[in-house]
């Protein structure tokens, strides 16, 4: 089962009032399915996407969320529609559609919100469609955590349980919203789960004292998972590593309730090694492990391990070997004033450094003299470098903006503004993202599907090509081969882009000549 949610004006050009998380569920959906129950899903539907699908259930609690901007005082119409997905076709038209339904969201006093809408045909019950919407917080602490458990009640007749971890946050109401889902361990009463990295927000929404329920279930392939039982927790709890009062009791309150002698349905702890969260605003000092920034004596930190794959190839297109480099987010000595586009050689006057060697070197000096600080703001570097675009349109030059990111973006509406002007220059722009973070604005400006739009304006070129650093990460060690992968996909991009602005001007190639070169790229880093 898919569901899909879109607002009806896609090009709003407002600003918006605050963030909210729509988080959807379904109950008494149609089964459409001869031999199983439906899966459901939403599809994606305008901008905003689609949720994960969950087979064999008619009532689906669904985890991925949507992140909507809301205005006060305004209505905004949205829609979603439901099917039973039947393959793996991302066609909308291969799938059976089971209900939509639309709303106004209008403006209420408090935003934590619970929507019911009982939808339905003449003669025909199609189901109910639940949605419960929440103000984000500023919060953009990331946790990574690993639980395990211990003598968990046997629910399998043939064999043990295969056991698996569904978290939920309080609502203030009393009622609960999933927000995660553990992998299924088969076949013991003793499961290690897989270290999960997760948003706080997404745990408490930054309230570290709020109620967190985790729900033990006993997976089935026919989506009747048997319930084992739940224990209830915080995220200050949780943060505190292993100790005595990190070993929590399973508890059904079935059992509970029918026998005298019940004490648990098994426990629940955290590994020897506590949980580990960073900071993804304020960062955390380039001398400490946590730091994504770490200068380790033994290998290069992933920041300049991106930087080093992909300028060693792109370097060789730019004939002085001179790039410009700069830094975002941190205070600068020795006042302490925060920048947002510095350059990472401390000299204004001339940010350039010598090859990428020299860029490298400018970074570790750059972390030794500077404090890194939040907000991480991408728009005064993207118009720094389109300045420098702007004064060469004549086809002689070509400027690509390396950017390298864990994902945070404070300032998105200006960015996209930013985007939208770069288009119409002689530039591409590559992100690459590093850490454990989701990456759903990076995606966002990857132009692939859906151009930037600003102020009613769509981008005249698609210019920006995201990719994730984690997924280029050898994990048998071979560092030459995944650098290797990752040079070529960002750069992937590049020479359809630069021919698209070159045609879009109607300047024509030059004659291979020795004494007339190829447009020159120019990177910015």
């Amino acid at each position: 089962m898919m569901a899909s949610i879109g607002e009806f004006d896609p090009l709003n050009t407002r600003v918006p009032a605050t963030k909210i998380e729509v988080t959807v569920s379904c109950r008494n959906l149609l089964d459409v399915d001869t031999f199983s129950k439906s899966d459901p899903g939403m599809y994606e539907l305008l901008i905003f996407g689609r949720t994960e699908v969950i087979d064999n259930t008619r009532n689906p609690d669904f985890v991925r969320k949507f992140v909507l901007d809301f205005f006060f005082e305004e209505k905004q119409n949205l829609r979603f529609d439901v099917y039973n997905v039947d393959s793996r076709s991302c066609n909308i038209s291969k799938h059976h559609f089971l209900v939509n339904m639309a709303f106004c969201m209008l403006a209420v006093n408090g935003i934590c919100l619970e929507i019911v809408l009982f939808i339905g045909i003449p003669g025909k019950k199609c189901g109910v469609i639940i949605l419960t919407a929440e103000e984000l917080t500023n919060c953009r602490d990331i946790v990574t955590m690993q639980l395990c458990a211990n003598k968990l009640d046997k629910k399998d007749f043939f064999g043990k349980s295969d056991p698996f971890l569904v978290f939920y946050r309080s609502n203030e109401d009393g009622t609960f919203t999933i927000c995660h889902k553990t992998e299924v361990i088969k076949n013991t009463l003793n499961p290690v789960w897989q270290p999960f990295t997760i948003p706080v927000r997404a745990l408490c929404n930054g309230d570290y004292d709020r109620t967190v329920k985790v729900d033990v279930y006993d997976w089935d392939r026919d989506g009747s998972h048997d319930f084992i039982g739940e224990f209830t927790t915080s995220y200050r709890e949780l943060s505190r590593g292993q100790n005595q009062f990190n070993v929590y009791e399973v508890l059904n309150p079935k059992k509970k309730g029918k026998k005298k002698k019940y004490i648990n349905s098994g426990t629940v702890s955290t590994p020897a090694s506590p949980i580990s969260a960073c900071n993804s605003l304020y960062i955390s000092n380039p001398s400490q492990p946590t730091s994504l920034h770490y200068m380790s004596p033994y290998q290069m930190n992933a920041y300049a391990m991106a930087l080093k794959a992909v300028g060693e190839i792109i370097q060789d297109y730019d004939s002085d070997k001179l790039f410009p480099a700069y830094g975002f987010g941190a205070k600068l000595p020795p006042d302490g004033k925060i920048s947002h586009a510095f350059p990472l050689g401390g000299d204004s006057d001339n940010p350039n450094c010598v090859g990428i060697e020299g860029v490298l070197e400018a970074y570790f000096q750059s972390l030794r003299t500077v404090q890194l600080y939040g907000p991480t703001n991408f728009a005064p570097v993207i118009n720094k470098v389109a300045n420098c675009a702007a004064e060469i349109t004549d086809g002689s030059q070509y400027f690509v903006l390396l950017m390298i990111t864990d994902g945070v973006i404070s300032d998105m509406v200006q960015t996209k503004e930013a985007v939208v002007n770069a288009a119409s220059l002689p530039m591409s722009i590559i992100i690459v993202g590093v850490g454990p973070a989701e990456f759903d604005a990076m995606e966002e400006l990857d132009g692939d599907e859906v151009r930037v739009s600003s102020r009613g304006r769509l981008a005249e070129r698609d210019i920006v090509q995201f990719v994730p650093f984690r997924d280029y990460i050898d994990r048998s060690g071979n560092q030459v081969l995944s650098m290797a992968r990752l040079a070529k996909e960002v750069l992937a991009e590049i020479p359809d882009q630069l021919l698209s602005f070159m045609k879009s001007r109607g300047i024509e190639p030059r004659p291979a000549l020795s004494s007339s070169p190829l447009p020159e790229l120019h990177r910015h880093i």
